[in-house]
């Protein structure tokens, strides 16, 4: 019994099977781009933490607080790292 123009059944795998192997190597391509652009460090995409020092003397420069509150600020900072130790 044939089925349609398909023949025996096997006719739907000639336009099927292309597509499931290109599809299939497609997903392998990606998969190695995703592994040669993974940075080496799996941390280092996250941006560093500022430290106090850091933003005290940003704050400064962007003017955000005068001469006096930075220098009452690092004098501050300075004792807090004393006690800290």
């Amino acid at each position: 019994m044939m089925y349609g123009d398909w023949g025996s059944g096997w006719g739907w795998m000639m336009i099927v099977m292309p597509l499931v192997w290109i599809a299939l190597t497609a997903v392998i391509v990606w998969a190695v781009f995703k592994v040669i652009q993974r940075p080496a460090n799996p941390g280092s995409d996250q941006p560093r933490r500022e430290t106090p020092q850091e933003i005290l003397d940003r704050r400064f420069a962007a003017g955000e607080i005068d001469a006096d509150a930075y220098t009452q600020a690092k004098a501050h900072l300075a004792s807090q790292d004393v006690h800290a130790q």
